[in-house]
């Protein structure tokens, strides 16, 4: 999927251009290379800020309640870094299936364990999105259903042998080599890969 925070270390900005629109300083809190690509298609100007913050969840969490927080959070923590003008925008991703957050998995096991889970069955992509100004924050969520086809051990252990499944929520990414398993999909693409757009 799309979660990828780690790909920058914290805190890193990195800026191509002057970071404005409407003459506002437009900051993307997030890490995500995918998150970074998917904004940079509405032509906004922006600087990236990963942020640093502990994303377990919380007991009896559930995965709305859950990537809402997180969107939140990451917004407070890198406009604190950035200052009340800036425009951040922040964002999480989460996979569930059964009512269960299927986080990034642990290992080869843990992924393949998810892999199975999702084979042949529907589950929801949620994404929180948040939206930061000085005291302001505008929130909400998107929900994508995603179709999986029957996958085999020998077409499970093919994927995990890319090295894709690893650093993405529930064990696949859309945009990648796992969109072979996925059959048809309810509702937002970028949704699914990151940042739905239209919410955005």
């Amino acid at each position: 999927m799309a979660s990828d925070d780690a790909s920058h270390a914290p805190g890193v900005r990195e800026s191509s251009q002057e970071p404005e629109v409407a003459g506002v300083r437009v900051v993307l809190g997030s890490g995500s290379p995918r998150r970074r690509e998917l904004l940079g298609h509405l032509g906004l100007r922006f600087e990236v800020v990963a942020p640093d913050l502990d994303e377990s969840v919380r007991p009896g969490e559930d995965p709305l309640a859950y990537v809402a927080r997180l969107s939140i959070e990451k917004s407070a923590e890198v406009a604190s870094g950035v200052g009340p003008d800036a425009l951040v925008v922040a964002a999480d991703t989460t996979v569930a299936i059964d009512g269960h957050i299927l986080a990034k998995p642990e290992d080869a096991a843990d992924a393949a364990r998810m892999l199975r889970l999702l084979s042949g069955r529907v589950h929801d992509v949620h994404t929180g999105v948040a939206v930061r100004r000085g005291d302001r924050v505008e929130a909400a969520t998107d929900t994508t259903e995603v179709h999986f086809a029957p996958l085999s051990d020998a077409l499970i252990e093919w994927y995990l042998a890319t090295g894709e499944p690893f650093d993405k929520a529930g064990a696949y990414a859309l945009q990648g080599a796992g969109g072979r398993f996925v059959e048809r999909i309810d509702g937002s693409v970028s949704n699914v890969i990151g940042l739905p757009l239209t919410l955005l």
